[in-house]
C-alpha cells in the first residue's frame, strides 16, 4: 500500500515565487523570468517525485511563467518608421507587469497577516476577567459627627468644656530630695567599716538617679583625697573596687569642711 505525503511548505504559487525571489535576492520589479521559471519547474518536479499533492494553482502559475518566458524568447518586431502607425499600446507592455503587481499585492497582505498573527500571540498572553461588584468590600462612610448642629450648639459645647477644664486644673509642686556629698561620705564610710571592700556598681545600684551617681563619685574622690579609701580596677573597663583604709586621723575634721 503506497502512502501519499502532503507537504504544505507554501500556501500557494505566489508564496513559492516570493520564496524563490528572496532566496536569490532578486528585485521583484526586475524578475529574470527564465531563471525563476526553471527553479519553479524544478520544485514542481521534486514534488511529483516525492508523490506530493500538487494543486492546480501551482500548475496554472507554471503555465503562466512558461507563457511569459516563451513570449520573451520570440523575436521583437522591427523598428518602426516615424511615419508608420504606432504599435498598439498593449503590445508594448511588459508581460511581467501583471505578475509583478500580483506579487507586490500578495507580499503586502502577507506582511499584514504576519503582523496580525504577532498581535494575536501577544494578546493571547493577556488574561482578562469580567468586572465584579466590589461594593460589599467598600468601607461605609461614617456619619458626620456635627450633622444637624448649628454654630450656637457648637459654641455652647465649647463653653461647657472650658468650665470642666477650669475645675480640673490644679498645680502640684514636686520637691526633689537633695543629698549632699558630706552625707554620701558618711554613708560610704559606714558601709566600708563594716565590709572593708565595696564595688562602685553596688554603691550606685540600678534605680539610682543621675545626680545621686554624681554625688557618690564625688564622695569617693573626697575619701581618696582624705586617704581613707584605696580605689583600683582589676582590668580595663572593669568595675571600680573601693577598699577601706581608715588610716587618716583627722578624717572627721576633713569631712566637716565639706559643705556641698
Amino acid at each position: 500500500m503506497s502512502l501519499l505525503y502532503k507537504l504544505e511548505a507554501f500556501e500557494g504559487p505566489l508564496d513559492l515565487l516570493l520564496h524563490l525571489l528572496d532566496r536569490e535576492e532578486i528585485d521583484i520589479y526586475d524578475i529574470p523570468i527564465s531563471r525563476i521559471t526553471d527553479q519553479y519547474m524544478d520544485y514542481l518536479h521534486a514534488m511529483q517525485e516525492f508523490e506530493l499533492d500538487v494543486t492546480s494553482e501551482f500548475l496554472v502559475m507554471a503555465a503562466t511563467l512558461l507563457a511569459i518566458k516563451s513570449g520573451q524568447l520570440l523575436p521583437r518586431p522591427p523598428v518602426m518608421d516615424e511615419y508608420e502607425d504606432a504599435w498598439d499600446e498593449e503590445d508594448m507592455l511588459d508581460p511581467r507587469d501583471e505578475l509583478v503587481q500580483k506579487l507586490v499585492e500578495y507580499r503586502r497582505y502577507k506582511q499584514i497577516a504576519e503582523h496580525l498573527r504577532d498581535r494575536e500571540m501577544a494578546r493571547s498572553l493577556v488574561y482578562s476577567k469580567e468586572p465584579e461588584d466590589l461594593t460589599t468590600f467598600m468601607k461605609e462612610d461614617d456619619a458626620h459627627p456635627l450633622e444637624g448642629l448649628d454654630l450656637g450648639d457648637i459654641m455652647a459645647a465649647f463653653r461647657r468644656a472650658l468650665r470642666k477644664a477650669a475645675r480640673r486644673t490644679h498645680v502640684a509642686r514636686i520637691h526633689r530630695d537633695e543629698i549632699s556629698v558630706k552625707d554620701r561620705i558618711r554613708d560610704i564610710s559606714e558601709l566600708l567599716r563594716t565590709h572593708e571592700t565595696a564595688l562602685f556598681s553596688r554603691l550606685v545600684g540600678e534605680a539610682v538617679e543621675r545626680h545621686e551617681i554624681v554625688v557618690t563619685f564625688l564622695a569617693i574622690l573626697e575619701l581618696m583625697k582624705m586617704k581613707q579609701v584605696r580605689v583600683f580596677q582589676n582590668s580595663l573597663f572593669d568595675d571600680i573596687v573601693i577598699h577601706w583604709r581608715g588610716e587618716a586621723s583627722d578624717r572627721d575634721g576633713a569631712a566637716a569642711e565639706i559643705n556641698y
